[in-house]
């Protein structure tokens, strides 16, 4: 009697296993396996041979032509690989529809090559699949070739996720609330898993988000909520408990009223709140240590903080160079404060502006400091003025 493929090999391995469990049971060890069953054991392990041996035996061609398919089609598939490896274990791949779909949507060959090599997972995604998320994508974009601008430069947001029915919630949910086409335009492109959440997690922050400016004295919870995810458009993807912590700590920090927090938050320190909270902590307590050593009292450091939130992103190092930098060049740390958005600049720019400008016989301790943070073709401009005056 002729043996069936795969069972010769579990035949070898059944009486090991009955050794291995009767040799667990008399000498006390891993006693768990006592509950299985040889049956059941044996199940496992003919399922696991059996599996491993066809997937082995038809990997190797499939994947050999899905590899030759990505490289006619200008893939990168060094770096598919390093992205996402798995992909390329799976047996359900349809890069040749993705291509023939995207195409059809206007993307360029080129596009298509670059948006596998970047998120390979893409190939893994079903025409009908591609077909119902583009529509619903198209509810929010006005065009197709709005929607490949946005796969060009990030093809995680589009293939991300392919649950279709919870993306089609999240934008009814959305709009629900008063959200703008513009808005969603903003989260689709910028915090794409937003649309990943479940439909839960964004009610439960929205609602909470609806508590927190009642309870700040805003008479408007639906214009807060607005205006909070349109300033930042990551909040839905933070945790209520992170939000909570960094509320507590500017207005305990800062020593603000309800009104002055609620200004703060609605406007430019909105995308604090979803920063860490230690971290906020950290580079806060580095600032006042900085500012109070070159002799800026409570008082300025709060107003310098206060005019420029965006200061508590920056790490220790990058901070007190940016600070040093411009010291050492006979700016005072009282024209820093006034202009603090000089500090938008890389400490390369600012160097090299100082120098620059310093070299065009501009005096920056008596002179307006304020172009060290200008745009390039406005201090270009402003440079070879000074330089032909």
């Amino acid at each position: 009697m002729s043996i069936p493929k795969g069972w010769g090999r579990l035949t070898v391995l059944a009486p090991w296993n009955l050794f291995y469990m009767r040799t667990n049971v008399l000498f006390g060890s891993r006693c768990q396996m006592i509950r299985f069953s040889a049956e059941i054991l044996f199940k496992s392990v003919s399922f696991r041979l059996f599996g491993g041996k066809c997937d082995n035996e038809d990997r190797g061609p499939l994947e050999n032509e899905l590899l030759a398919n990505l490289l006619s089609m200008g893939v990168d598939v060094d770096m598919a690989k390093k992205r996402q490896p798995g992909v390329f274990n799976r047996m359900s791949i349809n890069e040749q529809d993705l291509k023939t779909f995207l195409l059809s949507k206007g993307a360029s060959k080129e596009v298509i090559a670059s948006i596998i090599s970047r998120y390979p997972r893409a190939i893994t995604r079903t025409t009908e699949n591609l077909s119902k998320r583009w529509d619903l994508w198209r509810t929010i974009m006005t065009s197709d070739l709005e929607i490949v601008n946005i796969l060009k430069r990030s093809p995680e947001s589009f293939f991300r996720s392919n649950n279709n029915l919870n993306l089609e919630n999240n934008i009814k949910f959305l709009y629900s609330v008063g959200l703008s086409r513009k808005c969603l335009c903003r989260l689709l492109t910028s915090a794409p898993r937003t649309f990943s959440n479940s439909l839960d997690l964004n009610k439960q922050m929205v609602e909470f988000l609806q508590e927190v400016s009642l309870s700040l004295g805003h008479s408007d919870p639906i214009d807060f909520v607005k205006k909070i995810i349109f300033k930042n458009p990551f909040i839905l993807t933070q945790s209520t408990k992170r939000i909570k912590a960094n509320l507590k700590f500017l207005q305990s920090t800062l020593n603000l009223n309800n009104e002055e927090l609620l200004a703060l938050v609605c406007g430019p320190a909105a995308e604090i709140l979803d920063l860490s909270n230690d971290c906020t902590k950290r580079n806060y307590a580095n600032i006042k240590e900085k500012l109070f050593s070159l002799g800026c009292t409570e008082e300025e450091v709060r107003k310098f903080v206060l005019s420029y939130p965006d200061v508590i992103f920056l790490g220790e190092k990058k901070f007190n160079d940016k600070i040093d930098c411009l010291i050492e060049q006979k700016i005072s740390i009282s024209e820093i404060i006034e202009n603090p958005r000089i500090l938008d600049a890389s400490i390369s720019t600012l160097k090299s502006r100082i120098k620059e400008l310093v070299n065009a016989g501009y005096n920056l301790s008596t002179s307006n400091i304020t172009l060290l943070s200008w745009s390039q073709k406005r201090y270009k401009a402003k440079l070879n003025k000074l330089n032909n005056g």
